[in-house]
């Protein structure tokens, strides 16, 4: 079993291989097309007639649609979409087919009433949303897999498939809290404690008067938004996270059986609010060959947060993988012209391979009619599909180049249980990785976001911030990081509880306090300590002293730090009395620097500088600021100019615009919202 087991993923690692050799000095460009909408041949042709002529090579098709592919229990209707298929092929563009497992029919929601949704307070929900199924209900589970066996056998070999698309959004949905849920919940513990007394000892059940006495008086949390009983909360989220990822494995392993030779991709929006599930497993897996997202920056051309956020959304979805990210969804809508064309071009910046419009037609009916295409609801083309034109011709101009290989040296660590555990701080851990991320897009360098006990730690400086569970073997990771010559900062909120969600009641930063040579006692609130501030702050501001230099931040909280034999890098310098709030110990033949404030750019700036500097970590192109940028190899660089002013780029020596076709020297400006891609001479 264990030989079979190895075989099927080294099979895995080499399709991993194959597929980034055979996608490389590749570019697609498309749309999601929805043919299920209206089957008319004549239309489907006069489409796919306007989409090649737009330059496009690549469309997504099937998602959301299980009814259209099986209208009725074991009555698959395959027919129509072959035609589909088969138009695709003759006209050069390839197929991501995503394989909808969900939402589920209603027929299959009237066999199996169990499959609905229930709610917090025990009403069954009627399915008029989608995403309204209980994902771990066995019967839904088998009829998912059912589906997706007959999808993937009878596509795949087809000549335009590229990929299949594994579920969609599988982070969105309601949670059930029926009784079948229960008794899964249940059964989950069962195999994780074993005993109830060991449930009661991590839950903490002398608490309140909690005891559990046998396993069916286990109920579910008060409710998702609840701070009541975080232990139950945590081993509940990780539980609905369980169930999740067991069916996207499942359904990975029916599609890779049938389809060996398919790639796979979904659009991992694991982080949504609804449903937030630990989508590392599946990253780390090697399964899923293309790791995908929706790329919805919002419609503004003049602001640059909803691309910086859309940005960090690749890279917490791509961890390590090292195959080419696929935005199997982009923007249309009223994106501002060349917005969209921005947008493009700084995805290319963190390695995707793939701009997916959504969507091609401006729908006709549902809850998203008014979310306007390529095309206008008359199905004549706007403006949006002029855009995605020319991004597809200049795209065609540099493809050789791309897709862009990221050369990070510095790693994020994310942790799912420290994201669920966070809710009861100030900062939550998603807000504080992505200000380390936003320091790393400002400086134009490569991060990459990690999760510690499946990563090997290859960085010359790791973050960890607001890791507030911390268990065994990930400190121990850690220590042996530190140990071995690395740097790592660590921000508060860290190391705060075990991986049962109860505070540590030995020296915190927990498992690590003899690495960072401290012992963190309480915390401090902000606002009430200003009542004594020697600067007349007040609210949540603070001053922070950094080797002489002081910056205004902010911070609900901030920690006591005591030394133990580390020293002091930065103070707080505006209450009644300085104190040491940034740290470092030498350990082994690293250092550990611990922050007791959550990240942010004003504070963890300056060092970060130095550390870059001190350890030698790759820098990113020298450029004004308003300009991303990254060197994609030797001789070529792309630039993007995300400011409404013209930007001077400084070259030595002679260049060319293989975008514009133009002879530099010395110099070059980039206009305002405008790209270049220029080769060294």
């Amino acid at each position: 079993m264990r030989l079979q087991k190895k075989s099927n993923l080294f099979a895995i690692a080499m399709l991993f291989v194959f597929s980034s050799l055979m996608q490389a000095q590749q570019l697609y460009i498309g749309a999601n097309y929805h043919p299920h909408d209206d089957k008319n041949p004549d239309k489907i042709q006069h489409d796919i007639d306007l989409m090649k002529d737009a330059g496009f090579n690549v469309v997504r098709m099937g998602h959301l649609a299980w009814d259209s592919y099986e209208p009725s229990e074991g009555e698959f209707d395959f027919e129509w979409f072959d035609e589909v298929m088969d138009k695709m092929h003759e006209a050069g563009i390839k197929v991501i087919l995503d394989i909808a497992i969900r939402p589920a029919p209603l027929w299959l929601h009237h066999k199996y009433p169990s499959i609905s949704i229930t709610d917090e307070n025990g009403n069954v929900q009627y399915p008029n949303h989608r995403y309204m199924e209980d994902i771990g209900d066995p019967y839904y589970q088998k009829y998912a897999l059912r589906f997706t066996d007959a999808m993937s056998k009878h596509y795949a070999d087809h000549p335009a498939l590229l990929a299949f698309g594994i579920d969609n959004e599988s982070g969105d949905g309601r949670i059930s809290f029926s009784e079948t849920a229960r008794q899964r919940f249940i059964a989950w513990l069962k195999i994780k404690y074993e005993t109830i007394d060991n449930v009661n000892s991590a839950w903490a059940t002398q608490r309140w008067s909690r005891r559990l006495n046998q396993w069916d008086e286990i109920g579910f949390p008060p409710g998702i938004g609840s701070n009541d009983m975080p232990e139950k909360m945590l081993d509940f989220r990780r539980f609905i996270s369980d169930e999740i990822n067991t069916l996207l494995f499942n359904v990975l392993d029916v599609v890779h059986a049938n389809a060996p030779n398919a790639y796979t991709n979904t659009n991992a929006w694991y982080f949504s609010w609804m449903k937030y599930f630990d989508y590392a497993p599946i990253a780390y897996s090697g399964k899923m060959t293309h790791q995908g997202e929706g790329f919805y920056p919002g419609p503004s051309l003049i602001t640059n947060w909803g691309v910086m956020n859309t940005a960090f959304g690749i890279t917490r979805i791509q961890f390590e993988s090292t195959t080419p990210f696929w935005c199997n969804e982009f923007t249309t809508m009223t994106a501002v012209p060349n917005s969209i064309r921005k947008s493009a071009y700084a995805s290319l910046m963190y390695g995707n391979q793939m701009v997916c419009a959504w969507t091609w037609q401006s729908m006709w009916a549902g809850e998203e009619q008014y979310l306007e295409g390529m095309l206008d609801w008359d199905g004549i083309p706007n403006r949006q599909y002029d855009e995605y034109k020319q991004i597809a011709s200049e795209f065609k101009k540099i493809e050789k180049f791309f897709p862009y290989k990221l050369q990070a040296e510095v790693g994020l660590a994310f942790s799912f249980p420290s994201q669920i555990a966070s809710k009861y701080f100030p900062e939550q851990h998603d807000s504080q990785i992505q200000a380390c991320w936003d320091m790393f897009y400002w400086r134009n360098m490569d991060s990459r976001m990690v999760e510690i006990k499946q990563s090997t730690l290859n960085y010359k400086l790791l973050f960890v911030p607001g890791v507030a569970v911390m268990d065994a073997f990930s400190a121990n990771k850690i220590r042996d990081f530190v140990k071995n010559g690395g740097t790592v900062v660590m921000t508060s909120n860290s190391a705060i509880v075990d991986t049962t969600g109860q505070v540590f009641a030995t020296t915190r930063p927990g498992r690590l306090n003899d690495v960072f040579g401290i012992r963190l006692g309480s915390f401090e609130e902000t606002e009430v300590m200003n009542e004594i501030s020697r600067k007349g702050y007040t609210g949540k501001k603070l001053k922070f002293s950094y080797k002489g230099k002081a910056v205004d931040t902010e911070s609900a909280r901030f920690d006591l730090i005591d030394l133990k034999g580390a020293k002091t890098l930065g103070t707080l310098t505006s209450l009644d009395k300085d104190y040491p709030i940034m740290t470092v110990n030498k350990f082994g033949k690293g250092q550990a620097i611990y922050v007791g404030l959550p990240a942010k750019g004003e504070v963890l700036g300056d060092l970060l500088d130095d550390l870059i500097d001190e350890l030698g970590i790759r820098k990113g192109p020298q450029v004004p600021s308003g300009v991303m940028a990254r060197q994609i190899d030797e001789k070529h660089f792309l630039y993007l100019n995300v400011s409404g002013e013209p930007k001077e780029i400084q070259m030595p020596g002679k260049s060319r615009s293989l975008l514009f076709e133009k002879d530099y020297s010395g110099y070059f400006k980039i206009a305002p919202y405008e790209p270049e891609f220029i080769e060294v001479k």
